[in-house]
């Protein structure tokens, strides 16, 4: 199984989600562009937040050194980046792949994130409530949708918001995989407790 993890925008829980999802199904892990923070990068977190002894985190298909939107980080690098040249990992396993900020988050000229969605992976979208946000739930399940591209559910990440999760999940019957609660920090222990309590709906994707 091979799940795309995205967000709504930048900043909701991506790499979060992802640690607990790689947890959860002993995944490996594969964020194709990192965008700054090279030395503590998402890899990096994933890498220090689970505790399994089965993951494998891949490297980076484009590192790039400024905390921007790909398309300038790759700019400012002297660099394109050509969609081509990103070479899915080859595993046996379960593979857990983060993209960059929202699915329109450009990567070249004419390429955005959802170019990276290839037809044999499952989306989970990462969402978190903040004024604005159904409004961008609901366009990035539209989005998604009219691309063909199969959304495997949502996780909702911060304090429970009844009114708008019901809207999100009335209007498009997205299948609700779990919630993160705004914990005071995640180590290995927290990421943990979550993979448990996610694997049942993960394993059934």
């Amino acid at each position: 199984m091979k799940l795309f993890i995205t967000g709504i925008s930048t900043d909701v829980g991506k790499t979060i989600a992802s640690a607990i999802i790689t947890e959860a199904l002993e995944a490996d892990y594969w964020k194709p562009i990192q965008a700054g923070d090279l030395d503590n990068s998402d890899s990096h977190k994933v890498k220090s937040q689970i505790s399994n002894p089965k993951s494998q985190i891949f490297d980076n298909s484009y590192k790039l050194n400024t905390p921007a939107s790909p398309h300038l980080a790759a700019q400012l690098d002297g660099i394109t980046i050509d969609l081509k040249k990103i070479s899915e990992p080859k595993t046996g396993n379960h593979l857990v792949i983060e993209g960059a900020g929202g699915i329109f988050v450009p990567l070249n000229e004419t390429e955005t994130v959802i170019d990276l969605i290839r037809p044999d992976y499952k989306v989970i979208l990462v969402s978190r409530h903040y004024l604005g946000s159904i409004n961008h739930t609901l366009l990035t399940i539209e989005a998604l949708q009219n691309r063909k591209i199969n959304i495997a559910g949502i996780i909702f990440n911060g304090d429970e918001n009844p009114s708008s999760e019901s809207i999100i999940r009335n209007k498009t019957g997205i299948n609700f995989i779990g919630r993160i609660e705004n914990e005071p920090y995640f180590d290995q222990n927290v990421i943990k407790e979550y993979a448990g309590l996610f694997r049942e709906k993960l394993l059934q994707l």
